[in-house]
């Protein structure tokens, strides 16, 4: 038997305790002094809990890689046009497809798709070919047959469609074959098994397609077992699935030939089946992998072998879920909210500053009445601090726990043009801004130095204010409006390059940026239009959770994330609300969330927090077995 040595070329190393791990480390043995035990670090499969989509997906189709992925059409119960895009961390809206369509046929990248048939209806199939370039879809060629439900592999200048079924007489399900040259389709070799509602990956000239229906869809005594793989020219049949299965909407594209993944199909005794299973194939035979957490049958799904994505399906329900498959030597831990200590004053309407562990709460509405209380945050808990001079709500809290200034805000019937610097212990009057507002936004330079507050409501005509005001320590100045004059919205960022997100009224999806002189708007918009959200983080990483579409009428919970160039959705607040308070840095991967109020209103001000981890991976080891 070779020994260690022999095969890597090196000893056995010794440790007094676990080295620092690297990706490097793959495959590599040590041994650990202190537990005198052989250790090892080993890759896995494994599959984690990610952001939820924007809309359910049944009948979806996707293609693209796991941190670039498309997601197209579908049927929740209706067809729909709708695209979404999944970034990795969270989804946004991409543009609408040309048809409303289900099952079509799709290969290429996020950048670079390709889309063809579907059904519009249970009897109406399409030659439809559309490509993407990431921002919108453009008619193409036909496909040289009507069809729904065909598997897809390789790209848009080199695609290969292949089965599906059509109505156009007595149902078929179809053999046949088509490449792509990014102009025109062209026959290539037929299915030896017809079928539809199956799973296709790889390139043009390496493809693989595995499961399906072979008459008709959702007759559990016709689903296929059969895999086949493609050189070009042929198919070739290889070793068959575990199971016989169907897709079903739970098609992925962009896989690799020899390392090809199915999942969320429908399976067992009836077509509605929920389904947890994962079968892996490696070029050779498949296995079955690690089952996803949540069952479902009809999932769109996209990615290559050792990095897929799922999303959506049916329960039966119509579900958001989405699940992240990685093979590698790190354990992923999603991003999520988790309770934390409560708010010794539940309030809404706040100031809010400070980072994820140094938060300061001021302010606010406890309904019925305003509070002047003041709180700080250690992470761990919150203690009282000393009191605004005047109880308002409705005022940004612009700088950190030990520097901050609240600017205006409203003392029924006043709209305040008062300012109040914090130095971490006590409040102490600052120059009064031009004119009184609240509901307005605000970003800064540490300390308050640099100040830049924005919008509102303000006491003279017009009501809604686009007015920009500038603070530098000693008086405020007057600056270029807002190009949209909005309240309730979310900021961040400082005085030369901030941010103002989503607002009032009605609730807004616009995204605003000041440079130090000029605003300018977007084009990058919100995934959904909220008002009275908690934000943190700066213009280029910015992070907003909670809010509404409609104060005093409903609460959200949604979390929405913006990088630079597009916002994504982000894991949900546990508890839905509006008049939220926020802090962090915003990369987003470090936040907390407090207070707010939750529709209708009657239930009184909340004193909840909830602190917000990003996605963390740990590489990880295997003690062996020695003797």
């Amino acid at each position: 038997m070779a020994t260690y040595e022999e095969i890597y070329g090196k000893r056995v190393k010794e440790f007094d305790s676990d080295p620092t791990l690297e990706s490097s480390y793959e495959g590599q043995v040590w041994y650990d002094k202190s537990s005198g035990v052989l250790k090892s670090v080993v890759s896995f499969g494994t599959w984690s809990s990610a952001n939820d989509a924007i809309y359910p997906s049944y009948n979806t189709t996707g293609f693209g890689a796991q941190t670039g992925s498309v997601f197209v059409g579908g049927s929740y119960p209706g067809y729909v046009n709708l695209t979404q895009e999944y970034n990795g961390s969270g989804f946004s809206t991409g543009g609408n497809y040309p048809e409303s369509r289900g099952s079509i046929g799709t290969a290429g990248v996020l950048t670079a798709g390709l889309a063809w048939g579907g059904n519009s209806a249970p009897e109406v199939e399409s030659q439809l070919t559309n490509e993407y370039n990431g921002t919108s879809w453009t008619n193409v060629n036909n496909y040289p047959i009507t069809v729904a439900a065909p598997a897809g592999a390789g790209t848009q200048t080199a695609g290969l469609g292949a089965g599906g079924w059509d109505y156009s007489g007595p149902f078929t399900a179809k053999n046949t074959t088509n490449e792509y040259d990014g102009t025109n389709w062209t026959g290539g070799g037929n299915l030896n098994t017809a079928r539809s509602s199956f799973w296709g990956g790889g390139t043009q000239t390496a493809a693989i397609m595995a499961g399906g229906d072979t008459f008709s869809p959702g007759t559990v005594s016709d689903y296929s077992a059969a895999t086949e793989e493609y050189d070009g020219t042929s198919w070739t049949s290889v070793n068959s699935l575990p199971g016989t299965s169907s897709g079903i909407g739970g098609r992925t594209t962009n896989a690799v030939q020899t390392d090809f993944r199915i999942f969320s199909s429908s399976h067992g005794t009836a077509f509605t089946s929920p389904y947890v299973k994962n079968y892996e194939y490696d070029g050779t035979n498949w296995a079955a992998g690690p089952n996803f957490t949540t069952a479902r049958y009809g999932a769109a799904g996209s990615g290559t072998g050792p990095a897929a994505v799922m999303t959506g399906g049916r329960t039966p329900s119509y579900v958001l879920t989405t699940e992240e498959f990685n093979k590698s030597i790190n354990t992923i831990t999603a991003a999520a909210w988790a309770s934390a200590t409560a708010m010794n004053t539940g309030r809404g309407r706040f100031g809010a500053s400070g980072g994820k562990d140094s938060a300061l709460a001021a302010g606010g509405y406890t309904v019925p009445s305003n509070t002047s209380n003041t709180e700080k945050y250690d992470g761990t808990s919150w203690t009282e601090s000393g009191n605004l001079p005047v109880a308002k709500n409705s005022f940004p809290l612009i700088g950190s726990q030990t520097a901050s200034i609240a600017c205006g805000g409203y003392t029924p019937p006043t709209y305040t043009n008062a300012s109040d610097t914090f130095d971490g212990s006590s409040w102490a009057s600052a120059p009064t801004m031009g004119t009184g507002r609240e509901s307005a936004a605000g970003s800064t330079a540490s300390p308050y130095n640099a100040v830049v507050v924005y919008g509102g409501y303000a006491a003279a005509a017009p009501n809604i204010a686009g007015l920009t005001e500038e603070f530098d320590g000693s008086s405020w100045s007057e600056q270029n409006n807002m190009p949209t004059a909005l309240s309730k919205m979310g900021g961040g960022g400082t005085q030369t390059a901030a941010i103002s997100s989503g607002g009032d009224p009605p609730a807004s999806n616009l995204t605003q940026f000041y440079d130090g002189t000029n605003w300018t708007t977007g084009p990058a918009t919100l995934v959904s239009a909220q008002q009275w959200h908690g934000y943190a983080g700066t213009q280029t990483a910015n992070f907003i959770f909670g809010g509404s579409t409609s104060p005093d009428s409903n609460s959200s919970g949604v979390s929405q994330a913006y990088d630079g160039t597009s916002w994504s959705t982000r894991p949900s607040l546990g508890t839905p609300r509006y008049a939220v308070g926020g802090s962090g840095q915003g990369t987003p991967t470090s936040a907390s969330a407090f207070g707010g109020l939750i529709s209708p209103i009657g239930p009184g001000a909340k004193n909840f927090t909830e602190e917000f981890t990003g996605q963390t991976e740990t590489v990880t080891f295997k003690t062996l077995t020695t003797s």
